[in-house]
């Protein structure tokens, strides 16, 4: 969010239609493979083990308050 001071500071138009500053380059194809690669090897198997842990955490805690199922 912008603060005040940020937004005075915009460039804006003669009818008062704030123009975009490009601050940043357009990312690069190699970053996006980068990215790319990162979620797919990195971030993909970690979420993935988090929620199956969870998951049997989540499981674990309930068979100890409430006993095993019943069968």
């Amino acid at each position: 969010m912008l603060n005040w001071r940020e937004m005075e500071s915009r460039p804006t138009s003669d009818d008062g239609v704030e123009l975009r500053a490009e601050r940043e380059p357009p990312s690069t194809r190699q970053e996006e493979l980068r990215s790319f690669l990162f979620f797919t090897i990195v971030m993909a198997p970690v979420l993935a083990v988090v929620i199956v842990a969870g998951y049997g955490f989540f499981v674990w805690m309930a068979q100890l308050l409430f006993g095993p199922p019943a069968s």
